[in-house]
């Protein structure tokens, strides 16, 4: 082996433990000051390094035990020193798990009960632009929110996107890549663009195909 190979291999070697050390020490919890912004940091919550965008803090809710996996975007408004009509915007609650790289994105009312996991890359928003006039460009029209409710331990896979208006019931799975707008009851899989339901749970026949009727 070459001593230039060898070095590279040294080197990276020392960077990547350099980059974890760093990672580690970079992870917030709720004895770190950083965690005093917040609307509320739970008791062993973890926001995990490297951080994604977080601005407007004290609107942001993180509940016990709760786990923001890497490059997580958490927002309330359109800047760091907007003030909100509701606080908090967003709340997790205790025990949930956000997948790396997810996004959520709050302006009204965001909420996610316990329990929640989500795969990477899962976008939750409360706001989107309206279409009113077609003459004019869409990003300029004005905005429309509606507030969030996800269900108690549930499971958004990866991908999944969440648009204003939605409100999922507990224990209901989100397959991969659905883009879900509506009102859902307990216990149900979801899925396909736009999500509908593709089975349910019923107490007396167990697990069937499609919406209950």
């Amino acid at each position: 082996m070459s001593s230039r190979l060898r070095f590279r291999r040294l080197l990276g070697q020392w960077i990547r433990r350099a980059r974890r050390y760093a990672n580690e020490v970079a992870t917030v919890g709720p004895s770190d000051a950083y965690a005093d912004k917040f609307h509320y940091f739970g008791d062993r919550a973890a926001l995990m390094a490297p951080q994604g965008v977080i601005y407007n803090e004290r609107y942001l809710s993180i509940g016990d035990e709760t786990l923001i996996g890497p490059n997580v975007c958490l927002t309330a408004g359109i800047s760091g020193d907007q003030k909100m009509l509701s606080s908090p915007v967003v709340s997790i609650g205790s025990k949930c798990i956000i997948g790396r790289g997810s996004h959520i994105i709050g302006h009204w009312s965001i909420v996610l009960g316990d329990e929640i996991q989500t795969g990477p890359y899962v976008y939750i928003t409360d706001q989107n632009h309206s279409y009113e006039d077609p003459d004019h460009a869409v990003g300029w029209q004005t905005p429309i929110e509606l507030a969030v409710n996800i269900g108690s331990g549930s499971w958004l896979g990866a991908n999944v996107v969440i648009l204003p208006g939605t409100t999922l019931g507990r224990n209901t799975v989100v397959a991969a890549g659905a883009v879900v707008r509506g009102t859902f009851p307990d216990h149900v899989v979801l899925g396909g663009i736009p999500a509908k339901v593709l089975r349910h749970y019923s107490p007396a026949g167990g697990w069937q195909s499609g919406a209950p009727s």
